[in-house]
């Protein structure tokens, strides 16, 4: 998906500069949640913030909110200091932490005139009702709102103060894939009407989707940043091409030009096998060639088994994905079954 694009002389509206937080441990040393982040978001974007659980995601948005206190460095917002004085910035940032925790019999509507009393210029709950698809549950209770319409009542309490920047944290988990889609399209519409977001995300895909640009955040560090397209080109292998040949003698003269060919072009990173793709026509072991380089790898290949006179029955172009970007700089698997949030202060 081609991402919107924040113009490059776009202010800076947040500004994280080696935060620090740890939290005490009874009886033990104090664990440390951040330990050295750093990033800028530009006006109008919308920024990820990725991540396995409890690798600090959450405590660096609640610091740079003026919600918890930190440790060390500097965070400016709009060019406030949330931690000096968290009320300077509370009018222009709004916030969705990943529990709505309202009263199981406030209605939306009255959840929606409770919060907008918080501010002295408030949005119109009407326009914002009709924003985030809720008009129709105006008067329904909190307790019976589905999860889909849970989150999207919050996201219109964060956006209820008219916020230069929203903070969404963990905005999809437990939803199901139709309403997860139906919330990007809504994280879409928001950033289109001015607000710049800063999502927090354990998700590859919501990633992928959404933001212009992200870090990743493992360990309370920053392993990875840049765009989608930035991060997963870096890898070294940013493109993989695949290839089956119909018998064993042509792949293996295949495997040997194209390792030959991996040591002396800069566009061939790595020569493997790989198993042949589901339903794949397998040649006598169902293995295919992949190959991974820069975008360039497809012409080097082609080109070079075009030399020798060697055909591929099939050949395919693999992108790679934030998926692979996240298990080589994280060192461990995606699991997109991992919902509970570990940042737990003790």
């Amino acid at each position: 998906m081609a991402h919107h694009e924040a113009p490059g002389g776009a202010p800076v509206v947040v500004d994280v500069a080696h935060l620090r937080k740890s939290y005490p441990v009874q009886g033990a040393a104090p664990r440390t949640a951040v330990a050295d982040v750093s990033f800028q978001v530009r006006r109008g974007e919308i920024f990820g913030i990725l991540g396995p659980n409890g690798a600090g995601k959450t405590t660096t948005v609640e610091c740079l909110a003026g919600l918890r206190p930190a440790d060390g460095g500097t965070v400016r917002v709009l060019g406030h200091d949330p931690q000096a004085d968290p009320g300077s910035i509370r009018e222009h940032v709004g916030v969705q932490l990943q529990e709505a925790a309202l009263h199981d019999n406030i209605t939306v509507a009255e959840a929606l005139d409770v919060f907008a009393s918080f501010y002295a210029d408030p949005a119109d709950p009407a326009e914002l009702l009709d924003l985030l698809d809720l008009t129709a549950h105006r008067t329904q209770r909190f307790r019976k709102l589905s999860g889909g319409q849970k989150q999207r009542l919050s996201i219109a309490l964060a956006l209820v103060g008219k916020p230069q920047v929203a903070i969404l944290d963990e905005l999809t988990t437990g939803l199901d894939p139709s309403a997860r889609r139906a919330t990007w399209d809504l994280i879409e519409r928001v950033r289109a009407s001015g607000v710049t977001i800063l999502l927090v995300t354990h998700f590859m895909d919501e990633a992928e989707r959404l933001c212009d640009r992200l870090v990743v955040i493992d360990g309370g560090i920053v392993v990875a940043e840049g765009t989608p397209a930035e991060l997963t080109d870096g890898l070294g292998g940013g493109r993989a091409v695949r290839l089956r040949f119909a018998g064993d003698d042509a792949r293996r003269v295949a495997f040997r030009l194209l390792t030959e060919l991996a040591e002396r072009d800069d566009d061939v990173a790595g020569v493997t096998l790989a198993p042949a793709a589901a339903g794949g026509v397998a040649g006598a072991h169902g293995g295919e060639i992949e190959v991974t380089g820069t975008r360039k790898v497809l012409f080097a290949v082609v080109r070079e088994l075009a030399a020798a006179d060697v055909v591929p029955d099939d050949v395919r172009t693999v992108q790679r994905s934030l998926e692979d970007v996240f298990v080589q700089v994280t060192g461990r698997r995606y699991r997109a079954d991992e919902t509970e949030d570990q940042e737990v202060a003790a």
